[in-house]
């Protein structure tokens, strides 16, 4: 008999046999951080990549502009030097932007994987073999990244210009350090605000979020007031040390995902490019520093770990609970832990009852973990009376934007009295169809296919929220590569990731008066989305290209070598003639 295992035994067996010694823990070492080293180095030879990082460095150099830089940033002094502050540099700093927003997308496009998202030998595509997690295994099919490199070694080239860059897109690392002003100074957000220490924290904030509490968890304003001390206490560098819990998110997501989409039966290659090098996460996680990052990497981190053993997914609760005390949304990934292992496999009696058990012994313990942290921040759960603050201000929501077209049109017939609460019943409105969804969600797709609930269940949540930006969307994009029959998401998430990138620099150009500028990149983005499937035959009007079951085409047709790694190879361009 033939004992299975998985692929590489056979190499370890005849090792064994020889009587060679495995490597001992610093020669995996050396060797980890010689691979990583060549890896990093093909990135940076890849012209490819390096189109990504012009982008990135444009987008940092750009980010010098009124649109985000608050007026007390210490960079005024310094470009006022070189002649680079007025309406002239406003224009140039937006069209840096705009021109490495477009740099960026057209790089990550490049660098899309082989067409098919492969699972399991044996597996329909879009369906469950009922055994809970499949093991993946690398088939001749498999895609790779057209670069030749892998993707964390990607990410680390095109983060480099953000590293010591300004927040990004974003006044938000500006107010987390306002926030761990106010704990040094004995004040607990939950009960004060920034615009209590007027100052040089408070005047980096954003107008609409001076007055206002925090709804971050205890665990979040903790490590804010960490970072701020790990600053000396100065203001900007405080706001730019918000990167490093960022990064640390970063990292997990970067060394995970692919993992957790191979052990999950799903493809890694695809899972690496559309999570790790997604141009939201690059810009918002790294060059925006936003607290989510840190929220998705503890959260993939539970995932990984429950696929680990049988009880496994009991210490992900755990871990899941110290996520929701930096962000709340976390506490979602502890309905679907104990179910990666253990799918239901019928509706009888007992199959639901045991599921519900595990279900409801996951929450708890995610909620066990929340307190005990919460305790010990000594900040306790202050954070409950201002979950509303996000939707106090006009974001691109559906909720919102049909409330506020509602408003105007009953302003228009004259009925101003209902104009008044116009946009908050129609919030309200999105948040009862979310959970009417997030329900149904729940009953199809919970009980075999958690992992599928998980991702779609967090879209939900950022759809029908009464605030939007584009980092929440990224709670359902990075799961998304995880559910089954992935490839019915594939285009309709990349022209979502497009268009929220367009709105930013609609947005950006917006606050530095030169709207009609960023209409016209919002445009050229889309004809670039528009070139890129015309390139490789996935243009919309392809008949039959979201029949359910039907295999993702996101990439040139693999060729027949087995791709157990990343390989070395041309560009895109060159590998489709």
């Amino acid at each position: 008999m033939h004992s299975a295992g998985l692929p590489g035994d056979h190499r370890v067996v005849a090792q064994t046999r020889r009587g060679d010694p495995s490597p001992s823990p610093w020669q995996r070492v050396l060797r980890f951080a010689r691979r990583g080293l060549v890896s990093y180095l093909m990135a940076w030879s890849s012209p490819v990549v390096l189109i990504g990082l012009a982008g990135t460095a444009l987008i940092a150099l750009g980010s010098l502009t009124p649109a985000y830089l608050p007026n007390n940033s210490p960079w005024w002094s310094r470009l006022g030097r070189f002649g680079l502050v007025g309406p002239s540099w406003r224009f140039v700093g937006t069209a840096l932007v705009l021109t490495g927003l477009a740099l960026l997308i057209d790089s990550w496009l490049r660098l899309r994987p082989g067409r098919r998202v492969q699972h399991r030998e044996g597996a329909e595509p879009g369906r469950s073999d009922g055994h809970g997690v499949r093991p993946g295994r690398r088939s001749a099919g498999s895609g790779w990244f057209r670069a030749g490199v892998h993707p964390w070694a990607v990410l680390g080239v095109w983060g480099l210009p953000f590293l010591l860059a300004p927040p990004i897109f974003s006044h938000d690392a500006y107010s987390y350090a306002a926030q761990g002003w106010l704990v040094i100074n004995d004040i607990s957000p939950y009960d004060g605000y920034p615009g209590l220490l007027p100052g040089a924290f408070a005047d980096q904030v954003a107008q609409e979020w001076r007055y206002t509490k925090t709804p971050y968890g205890p665990l979040a304003i903790q490590i804010q007031h960490l970072m701020v001390e790990f600053a000396g206490q100065n203001p900007y560098w405080s706001a730019v040390a918000m990167r490093i819990p960022a990064l640390l998110g970063v990292i997990l997501i970067g060394i995970l995902s692919s993992r957790l989409a191979r052990r999950t039966g799903h493809d890694p290659h695809f899972a690496a490019w559309f999570a790790t090098l997604n141009p939201i996460l690059v810009i918002d996680f790294i060059g925006g520093a936003h607290n989510d990052s840190l929220m998705m990497g503890l959260v993939v981190l539970a995932l990984f770990v429950a696929t680990l053993g049988r009880r496994s997914w009991v210490l992900g609760a755990l871990i899941v609970g110290v996520s929701a005390a930096i962000k709340q949304p976390a506490f979602m990934a502890a309905l679907a832990l104990p179910l990666i292992r253990h799918p239901m496999r019928s509706w009888r009696g007992r199959e639901v009852s045991l599921a519900l058990t595990r279900i409801l012994t996951s929450l708890a313990l995610s909620v066990i973990s929340f307190c005990v942290v919460s305790w010990l921040t000594g900040l306790g759960f202050g954070w409950y009376h201002a979950v509303g603050v996000p939707g106090m201000v006009i974001t691109v929501s559906p909720a919102t934007l049909i409330g506020l077209g509602v408003r105007q049109v009953l302003n228009l017939v004259g009925a101003t009295g209902a104009a008044v609460g116009a946009i908050q019943v129609s919030q309200t409105i999105g948040l009862a169809c979310g959970i009417v969804v997030i329900v149904v969600l729940a009953v199809r797709e919970l009980p075999r296919r958690p992992l599928t609930f998980l991702a779609l269940a967090y879209l939900t949540v950022t759809v029908a929220a009464p605030a939007l930006h584009s980092w929440y969307v990224l709670w359902g994009f990075l799961l998304l590569p995880l559910v089954d029959d992935a490839a019915r998401y594939v285009r309709p998430a990349t022209w979502t990731t497009t268009a929220l990138l367009a709105y930013g620099a609609v947005n950006l150009s917006w606050r530095n008066d030169y709207l009609s500028l960023g209409v016209v990149a919002a445009i050229m983005l889309v004809v670039t989305m528009i070139w890129h499937e015309r390139r490789t035959g996935q243009a919309w009007t392809r008949r039959g290209a979201f029949r359910r079951g039907r295999r993702s085409r996101v990439g040139p047709e693999p060729c027949s070598r087995p791709s157990s790694g990343p390989v070395s190879g041309e560009p895109a361009d060159k590998e489709q003639q």
